[in-house]
């Protein structure tokens, strides 16, 4: 019975042990504090938002991304060009702002308190969910864990419900790290705090080129038909 659910359980643990590395949720954290603000109940409600959101992707990209890009026509190579001009966008614009920045943002922290569940949703969206913590690397890295599961229906249920469990523990890490982001960077200080955020800027452009210049190279190499 054990060496029967072995396979099962290491491959739970693939999940997360795969995409973590990727995601980074640390690296985040200054992103999620200067995106949110201090308000205790906000950041609850948006860490919360961003977990769900994060599952979902990352579930989602499991089980269908294969068939969905095969739909489309759109290979992986142009969902790196993509999601890397989007993640080098984002760190562009955090490496660019202004410390006036931060009283637009502290108003709009405080509209946020009253925002309706579908505008929450839609906030935590973009850039928080993607492309920050799920970008395309991790959705490449999870249609290739999903293009492991077998076509057999029976092993097709048991490996998919273990990829949708490794999204869940995946999903719980993100929700624990940006939940207690602030207590993080409060141990750094203000200057702490100002250096962790412009060093995961310049972070986040180096991984966007990173990724567009992998997806170029991938795009590439691959023989085009006439």
């Amino acid at each position: 019975m054990l060496d029967a659910l072995l396979p099962l359980l290491k491959a739970v643990v693939v999940v997360p042990l795969t995409l973590l590395p990727i995601i980074n949720p640390p690296s985040v954290a200054p992103v999620f504090v200067a995106t949110v603000g201090s308000d205790e109940t906000v950041v609850a409600r948006l860490a919360r938002q961003v977990a769900i959101n994060a599952f979902f992707v990352v579930a989602g990209s499991l089980l269908i991304g294969t068939y969905v890009l095969e739909f489309f026509g759109i290979s992986l190579p142009i969902v790196r060009i993509g999601g890397g001009l989007l993640v080098a966008s984002a760190g562009w614009r955090m490496l660019h702002s202004r410390d006036d920045d931060d009283e637009v943002r502290s108003a709009a922290v405080q509209q946020t308190t009253a925002l309706s569940y579908e505008a929450l949703q839609r906030k935590s969206f973009y850039p928080l969910t993607f492309p920050l913590m799920t970008g395309p690397g991790t959705i490449a890295a999870s249609i290739a864990l999903g293009a492991q599961i077998p076509d057999s229906p029976i092993l097709y249920l048991a490996h998919a419900t273990t990829a949708v469990v490794g999204a869940a523990l995946t999903a719980a890490v993100i929700y624990l790290s940006n939940r207690h982001a602030g207590g993080m960077l409060g141990r750094l200080g203000p200057l702490g705090t100002l250096v962790m955020m412009r060093l995961a800027a310049f972070i986040l452009l180096c991984m966007g080129l990173d990724i567009l210049w992998t997806g170029w190279l991938e795009l590439n190499a691959v023989p085009r038909s006439l």
